[in-house]
């Protein structure tokens, strides 16, 4: 008793842990239990018993992977399907295909361009790129210690300006009626900023109707 009580309860906790007991309860009940559980003789289990619930287990895992083995049976489940929904995909040539990889793994070789003396002052920092004029002024003087320039030997691939990541065609849309003037094939809708909660969601709604992708589609709560 004293040296329970001598313990923390965390201390306690780990016992109770390591005998298999339950953690919850205030100070007193976990000492209570585990001065019940050393009066209670251990349980001597038997090796055959564990050989045949291991038998059993790898039994029903065998089971289970038999009945999961072919594509058609994981169609079947209607959990599977709930869970994940694919996207719909572009319809692209195999040109715009090559553009949009060469965009991206050109995007991995782009710098970061900062405005003008943005290490120093906060609020430019924020802000966006500016084109740096004055005489004396290190970045439009091509110094490389005060950052890259914005110059056309920068620029990405004409064919895929403007494209989505994805491949697709942005269209903004506010209402419903914006929805039925896009290609679902070539185009993806963008809700904007400024409509409101019960409109996006008739948006969202007539947009799975017409197979139409909503690229901001915010998740449901």
């Amino acid at each position: 008793m004293s040296d329970y009580e001598g313990m923390t309860v965390a201390q306690l906790k780990e016992l109770l842990k390591e005998a298999g007991l339950p953690v919850s309860g205030k100070k007193a009940d976990l000492i209570a239990r585990l001065q019940e559980g050393a009066d209670e003789p251990a349980p001597v289990e038997e090796e055959s018993v564990e050989e045949e619930s291991v038998e059993e287990e790898s039994d029903e895992e065998d089971d289970f992977e038999a009945d999961y083995d072919d594509d058609e049976d994981w169609d079947d489940d209607e959990d599977y399907n709930e869970e994940h929904v694919a996207r719909q995909k572009p319809v692209l040539s195999e040109e715009l295909k090559a553009a949009l990889a060469l965009r991206a793994a050109q995007k991995k070789g782009t710098p970061s361009f900062r405005r003008t003396e943005w290490f120093r002052y906060k609020r430019l920092s924020r802000s966006g790129w500016r084109k740096p004029h004055g005489m004396d002024n290190k970045q439009r003087r091509n110094y490389k210690y005060r950052g890259s320039l914005v110059r056309i030997g920068h620029g990405k691939v004409n064919a895929a300006s403007g494209l989505h990541p994805s491949g697709f065609e942005e269209v903004m849309v506010h209402n419903t009626r914006d929805l039925d003037q896009i290609d679902a094939e070539t185009q993806a809708a963008r809700v904007g900023a400024t409509v409101g909660g019960r409109k996006r969601e008739n948006i969202h709604s007539r947009a799975d109707e017409l197979g139409i992708r909503v690229l901001n589609r915010r998740r449901e709560r």
